[in-house]
């Protein structure tokens, strides 16, 4: 265990310090901490990931997360192997269950209005970033085969 904990130390310190130059979410400095743990391949759900940050958080919430606290919480995530990314062939049937007329792609507002109406609805910065990744500039759709195979994490 102390390998993983040293290269998730390392990791960790390294996005940490470069993320207090130039962070996406200045005003946000969680949403740093839940970059960190999508990028180690895990996949909470937002609500998985507020339960993650209450368990490491200060008694007097001050916005940041002790790495002394952190590092042993993800760990034992890492290690139990949670929050795992969903199959390519889950992702795939989700797709096509949109896809209702079976044309092998979305239109951007099919897309938009099923992650901001449905489910765990994304929010207009989440729904912009996923949008820049899955439409395809040329036929400004998403082709969600391509889209999949994009997001899909290689588990080796």
């Amino acid at each position: 265990m102390s390998g993983s904990y040293d290269y998730l130390s390392v990791y960790s310190m390294s996005f940490i310090e470069r993320g207090s130059k130039d962070s996406k979410y200045p005003d946000n400095p969680f949403r740093e901490v839940g970059t960190i743990i999508r990028s180690l391949g895990c996949c909470p759900s937002e609500a998985e990931l507020h339960d993650m940050l209450a368990e490491v958080e200060e008694e007097e919430p001050t916005g940041y997360i002790h790495l002394e606290k952190f590092l042993p919480m993800m760990t034992k995530v890492l290690m139990e192997k949670r929050y795992r990314p969903i199959p390519e062939d889950v992702l795939l049937h989700a797709f096509e269950v949109l896809d209702q007329n079976k044309n092998g792609y979305l239109t951007k507002q099919e897309l938009i209005k099923c992650m901001t109406e449905e489910g765990e609805p994304f929010t207009q910065e989440e729904m912009e970033e996923m949008l820049s990744a899955a439409i395809d500039p040329e036929t400004n759709k998403i082709c969600y085969k391509d889209y999949i195979s994009m997001m899909v994490v290689d588990e080796n």
